[in-house]
């Protein structure tokens, strides 16, 4: 795995290329945006508290910025924000609602002095609502939003995937969005607008297909009953005789007979569709994957369309063959790393640099970024 040291190619600089963020410090989904606009060449500045602004290398999500410190509960330090703010064309937020505007840095005060500011806010409840001012997480958000309730086997408690359905997925990736769209506006309009992400509402949004399919009577509220949380035979994990697992995805009828033929099942003797004999076929299948290590049956399956991949921790899907020849996984200041996603056929992508080991002043951004836009 290569030392990545700076964007893919000198020409590459990525799409968002001359496009001006500021970030003010958070955790969670706020910073993850703003490192995904980063990778596609936004230069993005982060504001932080005193004291707090330089990251090690393994802060992986503050890759690819710079970083200036300043106290918001002093006028003159607020000022200088509200002069960067004026050179940029995106905000990212992901303070309370009433927090931006109690520091006198709200939406009103800022597109005042720049009309065509994105401003992108990011909260778990929403701006407005009755929830909108609780605290909260990513388990709390997934809970809310009716995404929880379907993840995990019936018979155990609902089980959170990690923070990559509510932070990420329904926060990050929809504000990130969110911004994108109204950059897009702005090209037509000349005006900037607020973007209110709140995870909550992304996590709802994507349960679209399964809000369609509840809908239309063929997906059960109870969770492990479905076709798509581990209760068909065709679409689960196994366990093999080593203690490892192997995911089977096997929906499509042609892909579902080369399963059978790999696992030595006549597929005829193992409906797909018939839901009363799941149970059993997933038994059935269970013990066939327990004769073998999973080394095996990765290689049993190995350029098939049977729709079958090893389970693979982290360390190991490193150095899997196809992600090693996609470059999915690089090395940044002796780190191991996602490499950016999506690619660019032309404008390129990249990592701008690791997380700010030295903070910058707010002189030096002011010069980097002209007042004239």
């Amino acid at each position: 795995m290569q030392e990545q040291r700076a964007m893919n190619a000198p020409t590459a600089k990525g799409p968002l290329a001359d496009l001006r963020v500021i970030e003010f410090a958070g955790i969670g989904p706020g910073p993850f945006a703003a490192m995904l606009l980063s990778d596609m060449g936004a230069d993005v500045l982060r504001i932080d508290r005193p004291g707090a602004g330089v990251r090690p290398p393994f802060d992986i999500v503050s890759r690819g910025r710079r970083v200036v410190e300043l106290n918001l509960r002093q006028i003159e330090d607020v000022a200088q924000a509200l002069e960067l703010l004026s050179r940029a064309h995106v905000l990212i937020e992901g303070f309370r609602p009433g927090v931006m505007e109690r520091l006198g840095l709200g939406p009103d005060v800022v597109l005042a002095r720049n009309p065509a500011l994105v401003y992108g806010r990011l909260t778990g409840w929403g701006q407005t609502g009755p929830l909108a001012e609780t605290a909260g997480h990513d388990i709390n958000y997934i809970a809310l939003g009716g995404a929880l309730a379907a993840m995990g086997p019936m018979d155990r408690e609902p089980l959170p995937p990690m923070n990559l359905v509510g932070d990420y997925g329904g926060g990050s990736l929809y504000l990130t969005t969110g911004i994108l769209a109204a950059l897009y506006e702005v090209q037509k309009s000349g005006k900037g607008q607020v973007v209110d992400a709140a995870v909550m509402d992304g996590t709802a949004s994507l349960m679209a297909l399964y809000a369609g399919r509840v809908a239309r009577g063929d997906w059960n509220t109870e969770r492990g009953t479905n076709m798509l949380d581990g209760a068909a035979h065709y679409y689960r994990t196994y366990l093999t005789s080593d203690g490892h697992y192997m995911a089977v995805g096997a929906i499509e009828p042609k892909f579902f007979a080369t399963l059978c033929t790999i696992l030595g099942i006549d597929p005829a003797d193992a409906p797909q569709q018939n839901r009363a004999r799941w149970p059993e076929l997933s038994a059935r299948f269970g013990a066939i994957f327990k004769t073998r290590n999973r080394a095996e049956w990765t290689a049993a399956f190995d350029g098939t369309d049977a729709c079958v991949a090893p389970v693979l921790g982290f360390t190991e899907a490193q150095s899997h063959p196809h992600l090693v020849a996609r470059g999915t996984y690089c090395k940044l200041a002796g780190v191991v790393q996602p490499a950016p996603a999506p690619r660019f056929s032309r404008s390129g992508e990249g990592i701008q640099g690791p997380p700010p080991s030295a903070l910058s002043c707010t002189d030096e951004a002011l010069a980097k970024w002209p007042a004239t836009m």
